[in-house]
């Protein structure tokens, strides 16, 4: 064998190596993309199961404003409407997601804050343990949220970077979109009694 030959072979079997380390590296980050992404719908699942809950409890315990709880009940299926899957995460769909669940939110505030003028519904420990649980998912929903930025962004970061991103347009790994905070988010809601 000629000294060319042997060289030409150790530098294809090098690139063959660190092609296929390459390659499990982002698979291996694509992956955890995907479980954080099941973690946040997971999350926003458990919220959307307990507000028919809270809904009717304050229906029963209150006479308001029907309208409030019509807002709660149309976000919520709007909300719930709109199902990604880890390979749509795109910034538009991640954006259109989260419209929605902001939506949602905002009628969830209107609802707790029109509450307040209940002391009686405020009181029963049926709509505190809901409130709690409300409380609580809102927060693990935010946990989730950071969790899959962060697993996005290392993956984001690993699809374009050198020589990585070579290999990544090869076999196809595309960016991930990111949850951003909302337009809405830029101000401080204002409460009114």
């Amino acid at each position: 064998m000629s000294r060319g030959l042997i060289i030409g072979i150790v530098i294809a079997l090098v690139f063959v190596v660190f092609g296929c380390s390459s390659y499990n590296g982002l698979v291996d980050k694509d992956v955890r993309v995907d479980q954080a992404w099941a973690n946040v719908q997971t999350q926003y699942q458990r919220r959307a199961d307990l507000i028919p809950n809270l809904v009717n409890t304050v229906k029963g315990a209150a006479n308001f404003e029907k309208s409030t709880l019509e807002s709660v009940v149309k976000a919520r299926a709007s909300a719930t409407g709109i199902n990604l899957n880890a390979d749509q995460l795109t910034p538009e769909n991640i954006q259109r997601f989260q419209q929605a669940q902001d939506q949602l939110s905002g009628a969830l505030s209107r609802l707790l804050v029109t509450v307040e003028k209940y002391p009686d519904l405020k009181a029963t420990q049926n709509f505190q343990e809901l409130q709690s649980q409300l409380e609580g998912t809102e927060n693990r929903i935010t946990v989730a949220r950071n969790d899959f930025n962060g697993a996005a962004t290392e993956y984001n970061r690993s699809v374009r970077s050198f020589p990585n991103n070579i290999f990544a347009g090869v076999f196809g790994f595309q960016r991930r979109g990111l949850f951003e905070a909302s337009q809405a988010a830029q101000s401080a809601p204002s409460v009114q009694f």
